[in-house]
């Protein structure tokens, strides 16, 4: 997807190869530029030193999990949005995440049977 003649860039962020293959499969296909890890850590050291638009985070990851790597981006400045996709149906976004603007509208849970849905997400918190 382009936004003001750039490419829409998203970090997916799962410990799941198979998810992350199917994510990134779909929204390369939808124009989206796609950033890919499997641990929390991994995460932050790319959000610090490269622009993100968007980061899809799964909450259950290897090291610190998707909340606390969304804290630590967050406390260190990062500008992105964040999208969570978990398996848990009882997720709810912490308090002091929800202060710093992530949104319970911004849940999804896996499996996503239509990833337009995802991809609309996407935009929306774009602005495009």
């Amino acid at each position: 997807m382009v936004i003001l003649d750039r490419t829409i860039k998203v970090l997916l962020v799962d410990d799941e190869p198979a998810i992350l293959s199917n994510l990134e499969a779909y929204l390369e296909d939808d124009g989206f530029e796609i950033l890919k890890v499997e641990s929390g850590e991994e995460a932050v050291a790319i959000l610090v030193k490269e622009s993100v638009d968007v980061v899809i985070v799964d909450m259950r990851l290897p090291g610190i999990d998707g909340n606390e790597m969304m804290r630590q981006a967050l406390a260190a400045g990062v500008k992105s949005k964040f999208i969570i996709h978990t398996g848990s149906n009882e997720y709810l976004v912490p308090d002091d995440l929800a202060t710093l603007g992530v949104s319970m509208d911004n849940v999804f849970l896996k499996p996503i049977k239509d990833m337009a849905i995802l991809a609309r997400a996407v935009r929306v918190l774009v602005g495009s």
